[in-house]
């Protein structure tokens, strides 16, 4: 298991980061276990917040942490406003989400995943999302 320190340097977040390749699953294993390490803190992680500019993020999809590849929203709908926190940022901030998404995304294996998710989770997915363009609540 190999935990790595929470960036909360706001130049380095706002950085876009880069599409994820065969060469970034440690960067991905990492990340998984960083986001168990924080299981009380945190819902999910994107990349950059343990200092890797790519395009992978994790969260708990139930009791298991997921760990999505290249992420895209390929649907959304029904907007929202909420005030969210977030491991690298002190406080809360507003942000707008959308209550039901379809994310598009490669598991570790780089198989080729759509699922359909709601709620809260959608609401952590979207956040991670969000540090992956480089866009801070």
């Amino acid at each position: 298991m190999s935990v790595k320190p929470i960036i909360s340097d706001p130049v380095f977040l706002v950085q876009p980061a880069q599409t994820a390749t065969p060469s970034d699953l440690l960067l991905a294993i990492d990340l998984r276990d960083t986001l168990i390490a924080h299981k009380r803190d945190a819902a999910g992680l994107a990349a950059n917040m343990i200092g890797g500019q790519k395009q992978i993020i994790a969260c708990y999809i139930g009791m298991l942490p997921i760990i999505m590849l290249n992420p895209r929203l390929t649907f959304k709908q029904d907007q929202y406003q909420i005030a969210e926190g977030c491991l690298s940022l002190a406080g809360e901030r507003q942000a707008v989400r959308c209550r039901e998404i379809v994310v598009s995304y490669q598991d570790l294996k780089w198989i080729p995943h759509a699922q359909k998710l709601s709620g809260f989770v959608a609401e952590v997915v979207q956040h991670e999302l969000d540090h992956c363009h480089g866009i801070l609540i």
